[in-house]
């Protein structure tokens, strides 16, 4: 069956070289669907990160599994999310290394500008190549009957992909989410990008809007501005990041404006118009109105659940078109043989949350286990430049468990190698309860944080003191070094007036 027409071409644009090698890895055309086995154990709906960890891990256990995907295998991560993003990202951070190379000695001669076009190609030639990992192919040679098509349930043991009738012991949900239109008059009309289409661009747009200050406009804004986009962030409330530490998010807001992004806060969109190629944007802020010309509009805000379409009522799937498939903390919805994970169900969506919550339910759908997704510890990371990471529990959190905690900070300007590399505007903050110095939070704002929070969810996960980091043996040098001088001072701290007379007396012994 081909249903290439139907699926596939809105969402890869240009059809070039690369991404037909895509498209034949993750919706093959004239792909035949099998013969379906008389009963799986697993059925999985949905080929992004959950569904094919759930799927893999599955069929490697023995398990008879099914994998089913309407669209491109390897869903939003492969697609339109992780891999493009951060091809762009790492792009957009050399220009922004060769502008200020002058600092390092380095001296280029002429202007130097970005050639948009190869950024872009670079980018679907590295998304090809990763995308093997994700085929059609590749899980089919893992024993695994993969369908391409809709799949629908047909009742609560049973789910149709075209002609064929799927019969389940389990099956899981895994369909994720995607962008939605916001309710803004005249957008339609105006058109516009959103994080799942910015990825076909082959122009710089030179004016662009990038509506929302979250983590995905923000990354975009910044890489956008470092092409030689003039770009305005426009954003309702009243700062960047909202949901990261302030002084982390005024740290990136900083660099966003030293790298040219305009910020509007505190404004309200009543409406987008067209005048030939411009698009015109109608703000209110706290004082005036204004209007804003641009190129292109980017909207880095708003995802839904894909819950229509599932038929899960026939399934007996409770389910939320704002929040998603309704699940317990054993990721099992209202039917008890149907489980559902990644974001189709949870708040943190994430690729490497969607990957844990898939190895939650394989042991608890095939082999009776009571795993739990609360128990998760859970890191993340905005990929501006510097980089923000966060990982447990942050202060206000802690006081509304009544759980007492103090706050260790060190700032890379204390640390030789972010000196070295021009990287010290950063710092790492660990919340620790008091006491035990037991880890139960940190937020790092650094150039590569989300490569070193790792270091601090471990230290979370076994329930290991900051004092115990602080004995740790970091190489030398090293931006993580402050993870170490922040277990000193904690450590340092520890001495109490009774412990600093004790070694003074010690001290004094030892002198005669």
């Amino acid at each position: 069956m081909d249903n290439t027409k139907e699926y596939l071409i809105p969402a890869l644009e240009p059809l070039d070289q690369y991404n037909r090698e895509l498209a034949a890895n993750v919706h093959p055309s004239g792909w035949r669907n099998p013969e379906p086995k008389a009963q799986y154990d697993l059925v999985v709906i949905g080929a992004g990160t959950a569904g094919l960890v759930a799927a893999a891990g599955a069929a490697g256990l023995g398990a008879k599994v099914a994998l089913i995907e309407k669209d491109l295998m390897g869903g939003d991560c492969l697609n339109v999310g992780c891999v493009p993003s951060k091809a762009l990202i790492r792009a957009a951070r050399t220009h922004a290394e060769a502008r200020d190379g002058g600092q390092f000695g380095v001296v280029f001669d002429g202007h130097i500008e970005s050639n948009f076009p190869a950024v872009m190609e670079r980018m679907r030639r590295l998304r090809a190549g990763i995308s093997h990992h994700d085929s059609a192919r590749r899980f089919r040679e893992l024993g695994i009957d993969v369908f391409i098509g809709k799949g629908v349930f047909h009742d609560d043991r049973s789910i149709r992909v075209g002609m064929h009738r799927l019969h389940f012991a389990k099956a899981v949900i895994a369909t994720g989410a995607r962008a939605v239109e916001l309710p803004i008059p005249g957008i339609s009309e105006a058109g516009y990008v959103t994080n799942e289409t910015v990825f076909s661009l082959t122009t710089l747009p030179q004016r662009l809007a990038v509506i929302g200050a979250g983590p995905v406009g923000c990354e975009l804004a910044q890489a956008f501005a470092r092409f030689g986009s003039k770009v305005t962030l426009l954003e309702q409330g009243k700062q960047l990041l909202p949901r990261e530490d302030r002084e982390a998010a005024k740290i990136v807001e900083q660099a966003l404006l030293r790298d040219g992004v305009l910020i509007n806060c505190c404004c309200k969109i009543k409406g987008i118009s067209r005048e030939g190629s411009e698009k015109i944007i109608a703000l209110q802020g706290p004082d005036k109105s204004s209007s804003l010309r641009v190129d292109e509009i980017l909207i880095g805000v708003g995802r839904a659940p894909n819950v229509d379409g599932l038929n899960l009522e026939a399934a007996g799937v409770q389910f939320d078109r704002r929040t998603g498939v309704k699940v317990d903390d054993h990721l099992r919805t209202t039917n008890r043989r149907i489980f559902a994970a990644g974001d189709i169900c949870f708040p943190y969506k994430f690729t490497h949350t969607a990957d844990a919550m898939a190895r939650i339910v394989i042991q608890n759908a095939l082999f009776f286990g009571r795993k739990k997704a609360s128990s998760l510890i859970i890191p993340w990371c905005t990929y501006t430049d510097p980089e923000i990471a966060h990982v447990g529990l942050y202060p206000a959190e802690a006081d509304a468990r009544g759980i007492a905690m103090e706050t260790i900070m060190v700032r890379l300007d204390e640390v030789d190698r972010a000196i070295l590399d021009s990287q010290s505007e950063g710092f790492l903050k660990v919340h620790v309860q008091k006491k035990s110095g037991r880890i139960l939070g940190a937020t790092i704002v650094a150039s590569h944080a989300g490569d070193m929070i790792s270091e601090l969810t471990v230290a979370i996960s076994a329930g290991i003191s900051l004092g115990k980091l602080g004995s740790v043996i970091h190489p030398y040098p090293t931006q993580a070094e402050v993870i170490k001088r922040a277990g000193d001072m904690f450590n340092r701290r520890r001495l109490t007036p009774l412990a600093k007379k004790v070694l003074a007396l010690l001290l004094k012994f030892n002198r005669q």
